[in-house]
């Protein structure tokens, strides 16, 4: 009997921004669907100011079922993230003269096409061969010249680059 190869143990981390589903088995009054706040924590109709950022759901789970058992007794609760964006090392940010600058989630094997494809495409005022990708590895940064109008205008793939978690993604506005 052959091995089965090891999967990667990497769990999704909760961010800012994600909406979150807390289900509290045989409790649907303190079941609640609720935005991560910006600053990190969220409240439940039993629980104010838990901190959910930098945490996997399974750990919230634990850490609410904690909380809530000062109400109920031995409760069960589940998290389900609904929709994610990520902690800000688990995004590709946009700035500048996309259709719609946004954090997107950053996905394993994500290109620079996926990325303006998701935010929409260049608005008309940008100057996408100007473009750049700022890129941390620890205290370093980098600036890498990008040319987005060439991809998509020409189809030239070579400037389709594979993009890392954390990119900032920086489109100017064009001069004219």
């Amino acid at each position: 009997m052959a091995e089965e190869p090891a999967m990667p143990q990497s769990e999704y981390v909760i961010g800012p921004g994600d909406t979150l589903q807390i289900f509290v088995w045989q409790h649907p009054e303190v079941s609640v669907t609720i935005p991560v706040r910006p600053d990190g924590r969220v409240s439940t109709p039993l629980v104010e100011d838990v901190v959910a950022v930098g945490k996997t759901p399974t750990q919230l789970s634990r850490d609410l079922e904690v909380q809530i058992g000062q109400y109920i007794r031995e409760p069960t609760v589940n998290v389900i993230v609904t929709s994610f964006i990520g902690t800000f090392g688990n995004q590709v940010r946009v700035v500048g003269q996309a259709v719609q600058p946004q954090a997107i989630p950053f996905r394993q094997d994500m290109t620079l096409l996926d990325v303006i494809i998701q935010v929409g495409g260049l608005s008309p005022n940008a100057a996408g061969n100007r473009a750049k990708i700022i890129r941390r590895s620890g205290s370093q940064e980098q600036d890498i010249p990008v040319r987005i109008q060439d991809l998509l205008n020409d189809g030239d793939t070579s400037r389709n680059l594979p993009m890392q978690p954390g990119d900032v993604l920086i489109i100017p506005e064009s001069w004219l």
